[in-house]
């Protein structure tokens, strides 16, 4: 059975994200630990962080993955952004770190017409500051490969591996993949054959040893489009089947598969979506 869940809310506590996650039958899940529009974070409060540790010992789902801010850019040529940024990925990862969670997604940044290789520069010696300034820490950064909209960097695969290959802890670094974003970037995989033929170049160019989370989402945007809107499973350009050869294979077992997509209706939409994916399992019927 794959690891398959929600983005989902942490509005009154961290702990209350499981909750819904466990309404919804999912064995993993992704939040934010904070205001996700905000800069500052309120500190967790001890009580808060006990709670969160013994619902998830109780609902048994793991890993949680959190998604960074919106807000950070690790790519811009601005000083004070660049350095606003690096602050508040600390805090993203100490947040992590007190909750045990694995991974932090984050969308690599943006060069703001500073030049691709400026950017990719820029980003390493960010993340190379970051991760000196986490000494010890055993949660990861999953770098998201992203839409490529505007000068969003990380929307092909050798930008991703440059990245990493710049930083000098570079086994503090892993991958995310997303379905929405990868389409729009150009990577065919909506039939068997071009799909085998992608996860091929992922593993050429990046590795698959470096492949830790997975976002399941359907894209309003065509091939090539170069436009990040999601959309429901099986009602966008990407359709219903090719996620099936996501869920069904046997490299990606440990892996969590999850949704963000639009909530139109709040738990309803996550509960349609999440049984469209349940029904493309092999060998498994949905009871949620």
């Amino acid at each position: 059975m794959p690891k398959l869940g929600v983005h989902v809310s942490i509005a009154g506590g961290i702990d209350k994200a499981l909750d819904r996650a466990e309404e919804l039958n999912c064995n993993t899940m992704q939040i934010f630990t904070k205001n996700n529009n905000r800069w500052k974070a309120r500190e967790l409060r001890p009580a808060e962080i006990e709670r969160y540790h013994e619902r998830q010992a109780e609902t048994g789902i793991e890993p949680v993955v959190t998604h960074a801010s919106y807000l950070i850019n690790l790519g811009s040529p601005k000083y004070k952004l660049w350095e606003k940024s690096m602050a508040a990925l600390v805090i993203e990862l100490r947040r992590c770190e007190i909750l045990k969670i694995p991974y932090l997604v984050l969308h690599p940044g943006a060069h703001v017409k500073s030049g691709r290789e400026a950017g990719l520069k820029r980003v390493a010696e960010g993340l190379d500051m970051v991760h000196n300034a986490t000494s010890g820490y055993q949660v990861k950064i999953a770098l998201e490969l992203t839409a490529g909209q505007g000068t969003v960097l990380g929307y092909q695969f050798d930008e991703l591996s440059t990245i990493i290959s710049k930083c000098q802890q570079h086994e503090r670094l892993v991958v995310c993949f997303d379905t929405c974003h990868a389409i729009a970037a150009g990577y065919e995989f909506r039939n068997e054959s071009a799909y085998q033929a992608m996860i091929d170049k992922f593993d050429t160019v990046i590795g698959l040893d470096k492949l830790v989370v997975i976002h399941l989402n359907d894209s309003i945007g065509d091939l090539g489009s170069r436009l990040d809107r999601h959309a429901h499973i099986g009602m966008g350009k990407i359709g219903l089947e090719p996620f099936g050869f996501f869920l069904n294979d046997s490299r990606f077992t440990d892996i969590p598969f999850l949704l963000e997509t639009p909530q139109d209706v709040k738990i309803e939409s996550d509960r349609e979506n999440l049984a469209r994916l349940r029904s493309l399992i092999d060998g498994v019927e949905d009871d949620a």
